[in-house]
C-alpha cells in the first residue's frame, strides 16, 4: 500500500498566486507534485479591499469567503489532473486560507477561503482554520511554518536559520543542540511594501530582481523613521501584517518628510527596510557557524539577497533549494504536514514560537467523500 499523499495550499500576504503541492510525509519527505494557481483580477481586488476597514464588510466577506473557495478546489482540481494523482491515495487538504485580519494583541486573526465548500467540490477531507487553536491557547497564532521547519530542515550539527520571505518575512531560529527551542517570529516586511509602491508608481506587481530599487538611493532620514517603529524592538513572541505593514502607513511618513524624495529612492529605501530588519534579527542571536536559508518569493529578488549576504557576513547565505525543497514551496508543503499532524492526532504548533500555553493540535477536520 502506497504512502497517503496530503495536498497543502497556500495564498500569503503577497496574493501573487495560489500555491498547491502534493507531498508524502511516510517513510520520509517526498514533494510529488506542485501547481500555481493565478488568482483572477476581480478576486484580487476584492481581497485587497478587505484588507483594511470599510463600508459593508459582512456582505463582501461572505462572498468574498465562497469565491476562494471555490478558486482553492479549482487549484487542487488542476493538480491532481496535472498529475495524474490517484485519489484514493490522497489522504487531505491542508488549506491555509487567505489572512483577512491578523491581529494577536486582540487576541484574533481571521482566514477565509470555506473549507466546507473545499470538501465537498473535491470530495477530500480538508484541515483548516490552522491560527485559532494556537491563538485561543494564548499564542500569537503566527508564524506556524517553524515546526515544519524544525522536522524537515534540523541539524544535530549545524546552526540553522530559516528565512520565510512572502509578504511578510520570519525567522525560524534552529539551533543544533537538541535542547535548545525552536524560535521564531515575524521580522516585519518582506515584500508587501516594495510591491505596493511600485504597483503605485509603475503598475507593476513587483520588482523583478529589485531592478527598480538598485537605481535608486537609500533615504538615510526616510530608512530610520521606518526603523524606529517600535514593533522592529519588541521581543518575541510577535507576529504582524498589513494591518501594519501597508501603503498608507509609507505615504503617512513620506507626507511628514521635510523634502519631497523621487519614488525610486523611496523603493531602495524599503528594500534596505527589509533587509535590515532581517539582518538586524538574525545578528541579534549571536550565533556562530550559522548557516542562513531563504525561502519565499523574497529569495528571488537579487538586490534583496545582495543587501542580506553584505549584511549577514561572515554567515553562509542561500536558499531552501540547497536543502532539497524548492523556495516556491515550503509554505504550501508546511500546510500540508499540518493537515498530516492533525489527522494523526499530533501538535502543529511550537509554543517557543508562538507564545501559546502549550502544545496543541491545528485546525479543524471537515470529511470529504
Amino acid at each position: 500500500m502506497s504512502a497517503p499523499i496530503f495536498i497543502g495550499l497556500m495564498s500569503g500576504t503577497s496574493l501573487d498566486s495560489i500555491d498547491a503541492v502534493a507531498v508524502k510525509f511516510e517513510p520520509t519527505f517526498a514533494l510529488i507534485a506542485t501547481h500555481s494557481e493565478a488568482i483572477p483580477a476581480e478576486i484580487h481586488a476584492a481581497t485587497l479591499a478587505l484588507f483594511n476597514p470599510g463600508t459593508n464588510e459582512v456582505e463582501r466577506l461572505g462572498r468574498l469567503d465562497l469565491a476562494l473557495a471555490e478558486l482553492f478546489a479549482r487549484a487542487v482540481e488542476n493538480l491532481i489532473s496535472q498529475h495524474s494523482l490517484p485519489r484514493t491515495d490522497i489522504a487531505a487538504i491542508g488549506s491555509h486560507g487567505q489572512t483577512i485580519r491578523h491581529r494577536p494583541e486582540a487576541h484574533f486573526t481571521l482566514q477565509i477561503g470555506d473549507p466546507n465548500l473545499i470538501a465537498e467540490r473535491t470530495g477530500i477531507t480538508t484541515v483548516a482554520d490552522f491560527r485559532r487553536r494556537d491563538m485561543a491557547a494564548g499564542g500569537q497564532g503566527a508564524p506556524l511554518v517553524p515546526a515544519f521547519h524544525n522536522a524537515l530542515f534540523h541539524h544535530t550539527e549545524q546552526n540553522r536559520i530559516l528565512v520565510n520571505i512572502g509578504g511578510m518575512a520570519n525567522l525560524t531560529i534552529l539551533e543544533a543542540a537538541e535542547d535548545k527551542a525552536v524560535l521564531g517570529y515575524d521580522t516585519g516586511p518582506g515584500n508587501v511594501l516594495m510591491d505596493s509602491w511600485i504597483k503605485l508608481h509603475r503598475q507593476e506587481n513587483y520588482d523583478r530582481d529589485g531592478q527598480w530599487a538598485a537605481a535608486g538611493r537609500i533615504i538615510p532620514q526616510l530608512l530610520q523613521t521606518l526603523l524606529a517603529l517600535p514593533y522592529f524592538s519588541e521581543a518575541p513572541p510577535k507576529s504582524t501584517g498589513r494591518e501594519q505593514f501597508n501603503l498608507a502607513w509609507i505615504q503617512q511618513l513620506l507626507s511628514a518628510q521635510p523634502e519631497q524624495h523621487r519614488p525610486v529612492d523611496v523603493q531602495a529605501t524599503l528594500l534596505e527596510l527589509t533587509a535590515r530588519s532581517i539582518a538586524d534579527a538574525i545578528n541579534s542571536h549571536q550565533l556562530e557557524d550559522l548557516q542562513v536559508f531563504l525561502c519565499g518569493g523574497g529569495s528571488y529578488n537579487q538586490q534583496l539577497k545582495h543587501r542580506l549576504a553584505t549584511l549577514l557576513e561572515p554567515h553562509h547565505l542561500s536558499t531552501t533549494a540547497d536543502l532539497d525543497l524548492d523556495p516556491d514551496w515550503v509554505e504550501a508543503a508546511a500546510f500540508a504536514w499540518l493537515a498530516y499532524r492533525t489527522l494523526n492526532h499530533q501538535s502543529g504548533n511550537e509554543p517557543g514560537v508562538t507564545g501559546a500555553a502549550g502544545y496543541r493540535p491545528l485546525g479543524a477536520i471537515y470529511w470529504g467523500e
